[in-house]
């Protein structure tokens, strides 16, 4: 049925060999690709549309949320997909919104795409909103808003304003 050429068996190969018939030393398999290659980066975790997480996520790589996760994300690269919600603090160096998340987002680089609904406030270095966005909450550019010491939003005064003393 199937017929196994020399080619594809192992040992040896024609080439490896001297005239007297024994193997020459050779290197190991992939000894020079790997010196040669860098390393390649990893493709993005993607979490499926019918996928429910509950706890926390966190990676130095890219995540694609598709699905829902009830807990907080710590990424480098976070796209929230037009079908997804992410209900908990979003920290990542770059965060697209395309679905829902309710809860701060700190970025760098934050964009919120036109399908994007953002309830909470964000922090960031750089923000696009595009329009159709819909967002509630406050907006507060820092330096850094990936420190983990990121101030809390102020409070305004005016609601702890007191009446002046009459004389």
């Amino acid at each position: 049925m199937f017929s196994k050429s020399k080619i594809n068996e192992p040992g040896p190969k024609t080439s490896e060999t001297d005239t007297s018939g024994t193997p020459k030393a050779s290197k190991p398999a992939g000894a020079d690709s790997a010196r040669a290659t860098p390393k390649a980066k990893p493709a993005a975790s993607v979490l499926s549309s019918d996928l429910l997480i509950t706890g926390n996520l966190k990676t130095s790589g890219d995540i694609k949320v598709e699905g829902q996760v009830e807990g907080d994300i710590r990424a480098h690269l976070l796209t929230v997909g037009e079908g997804a919600t992410v209900k908990g603090e979003v920290v990542a160096d770059d965060v697209v919104v395309n679905g829902r998340i309710v809860g701060r987002v700190r970025g760098l680089k934050v964009r919120l795409t036109s399908t994007a609904r953002v309830e909470g406030d964000i922090i960031h270095k750089t923000i696009a909103i595009e329009s159709g966005a819909h967002f509630e909450g406050s907006v507060q550019r820092q330096d850094d808003p990936l420190a983990t010491g990121a101030k809390k939003m102020p409070t305004t005064p005016a609601a702890e304003a007191k009446p002046a003393a009459k004389p």
